[in-house]
């Protein structure tokens, strides 16, 4: 997620411009769409005023896509040809745990979603076969069972809880996370503590945050995410990764206000 500096004034765009009435105003690509600015907080019009003084275009902004969107469905991509749920089945019943274990973490790898320590600490988890069985069965029961999201999201955070550990702990929100979010991104949120709770601050969202993953936060997280998705319905986010993407802007030191 690199640095980017604010683009100057005079790239303002019409989505910028506030109004206190529904109304109707062009997207990008020229349709017209109705949006009730008038109903969201001064935070909220703030934090969407920051969002589009780097993107001007929202969500469609090539610089956006290039800097925060591709890699991150580049990673689903690989995801989904590499571990959807069918070849991800098969590699269970084969009980090729190690096999699950080593692609899930090498998809990742290609990303900067996790940091270097908890890339460290993931990988030094499953190297130990017991570890790599329980990852694999776990990830995919969070993933594919029918079991209501609350029960599957707790069970998966007590696994990762339950993984070897070398040096460094696993379990953290992003390594409990990130693996939800790039193999179904519109359902899973990848959470970054610090820079979330910041961007919740300033959006006015008060989170019930916990450092220690459980589902509360969780639950949480997702309806503070349906919020903002809800906020920039004239933006159009596809997604997670845009929600997500939207709000690292608004919490990152990286985009200063």
């Amino acid at each position: 997620m690199p640095v980017r500096s604010a683009k100057p004034a005079t790239h303002k765009n019409p989505q910028t411009v506030d109004r206190q009435t529904s109304t109707r105003r062009s997207r990008p690509d020229g349709r017209s769409v109705h949006t009730t600015r008038g109903q969201l907080s001064q935070s909220a019009l703030k934090c969407r005023r920051k969002f589009l003084r780097y993107y001007p275009k929202g969500f469609v902004d090539a610089d956006y896509l290039d800097l925060e969107r591709d890699y991150k469905w580049m990673a689903h991509e690989r995801w989904s040809s590499s571990l959807g749920k069918d070849e991800f089945e098969r590699l269970l019943q084969a009980r090729k745990f190690g096999e699950v274990a080593a692609r899930a973490v090498a998809i990742e790898a290609r990303t900067n979603l996790l940091f270097s320590f908890e890339k460290m600490a993931l990988r030094d988890a499953v190297k130990v076969p017991a570890g790599a069985k329980s990852f694999a069965e776990g990830l995919f029961e969070f993933l594919h069972s029918d079991a209501v999201l609350e029960q599957r999201f707790t069970n998966w955070r007590d696994i990762v809880a339950g993984l070897p550990r070398r040096q460094t702990r696993v379990l953290t929100w992003p390594v409990v996370t990130v693996f939800g979010f790039i193999a179904q991104p519109r359902t899973h949120f990848f959470l970054k503590p610090m820079v979330t709770r910041r961007a919740a601050e300033r959006y006015g969202y008060d989170l019930d945050y916990t450092s220690k993953p459980q589902w509360n936060t969780y639950a949480g997280i997702l309806k503070f995410a349906r919020r903002a998705r809800d906020d920039l319905r004239d933006l159009h986010p596809r997604d997670m990764i845009d929600v997500q993407s939207f709000l690292w802007v608004l919490g990152s030191d990286e985009y200063p206000d």
